[in-house]
């Protein structure tokens, strides 16, 4: 089911990656405890869903998709951008978002290695 979100050709170009990255600890316990604290929460997961299935960012509409508050999804992709799963650049009166694809990798080693 694709929902209705405006999206952009390319993220890389408006969500360069972070010059350090949350994921990146080295203590695999760590990181991977801080990852899971940030997939905590459904509407964080649904988020997370909803970005990984769009080619590229996806733009203001993101609020429309979900059956909450722009402040709350705000909140969410703060947290969700902490824990380095999400990129998000302004543009003009907007942020685009997007998933950064290596804390999912750094993510999914994490779980194979328990």
């Amino acid at each position: 089911m694709k929902l209705p979100l405006a999206e952009e050709p390319s993220c890389a170009s408006l969500c360069p990656p972070p010059a350090t990255h949350p994921a990146a600890d080295t203590d695999p316990d760590v990181a991977f405890a801080r990852m899971a604290k940030a997939l905590g929460h459904p509407a964080r997961v649904r988020i997370l869903r909803i970005l990984a299935q769009r080619d590229g960012c996806v733009c203001g509409d993101l609020v429309e998709a979900l059956p909450l508050a722009q402040s709350t999804v705000s909140e969410h992709l703060r947290v969700l951008k902490e824990a380095g799963f999400v990129r998000g650049v302004l543009e003009g009166p907007r942020t685009c978002y997007c998933v950064e694809p290596l804390t999912l990798v750094r993510l999914r080693a994490l779980l194979e290695a328990l």
